[in-house]
């Protein structure tokens, strides 16, 4: 199978595609807020993949001059395969971004990492000073973490420790995330670990509490960021 059937593949045919024709809508809506000069953050995903897709379009019929921040490997090979530049935030601040999330609440906290790339998308979204979050109803939820646990990614050497202060968290049970085409744990793109933590309740104070820990690189939990839903 060539790359770029494997890449449309992934993206747009992992079992959400009853609804392609809003996600092309929405995807088009996001095409349009680029500008010449813009440098914008890429996110993962279905719908982000449309997005890109529609970018690189623009960006090849109206000669515009962008950059592309990707915040996974997946989304670099995305960027590459379309014609898309890409630069980092060591070179570069993204004007906007893009991304999508596991879960949304009613003020517009996300949960992202089911992917493994939250600490990358976590520093992109930080750096920007808008990001689109195109999601389908399935990913609203009335109280968050109520279909999905909250990832966390560790230092391999901090497993234990993590866990043990988990235990003075309203944290109902905690998975570390293993592979399923390998044996042993997913290891993330920086070489870490995953911990999967499902919460009684997440307060707005929790994202904040659980980076304290020491080993815990990121938490999947975004409270607070200048984010825009974009539902499909």
């Amino acid at each position: 199978m060539k790359w770029e059937n494997k890449i449309a593949s992934n993206a747009l045919w992992s079992g959400e595609i009853s609804n392609l024709r809003n996600k092309e809508h929405v995807a088009e809506q996001v095409s349009q807020f680029v500008k010449n000069g813009d440098t914008i953050g890429i996110g993962s995903g279905s719908t982000s993949y449309l997005a890109l897709r529609k970018i690189a379009s623009r960006v090849a019929e109206e000669q515009l001059d962008i950059l592309a921040i990707p915040t996974s490997k997946e989304a670099e090979m995305n960027c590459s395969y379309l014609g898309l530049t890409t630069t980092s935030l060591v070179a570069a601040r993204p004007d906007w971004g893009f991304d999508g999330a596991d879960e949304v609440d009613d003020q517009r906290r996300l949960i992202k990492g089911r992917g493994g790339a939250l600490f990358a998308e976590k520093l992109v979204m930080a750096s920007s000073p808008k990001t689109y979050i195109l999601v389908d109803e399935s990913k609203h939820v009335t109280k968050l973490g109520e279909k999905f646990s909250v990832p966390l990614e560790i230092d391999p050497r901090a497993v234990h420790i993590v866990e043990t202060a988990l235990g003075d968290f309203p944290c109902e049970e905690v998975h570390l995330r293993m592979a399923a085409a390998k044996d042993g744990p997913v290891l993330t793109e920086a070489g870490n670990f995953l911990l999967d933590a499902k919460f009684h309740h997440i307060g707005n104070d929790l994202e904040k509490e659980l980076s304290a820990i020491p080993g815990v690189v990121e938490s999947g939990l975004f409270i607070g960021y200048s984010v825009e839903i974009l539902t499909v």
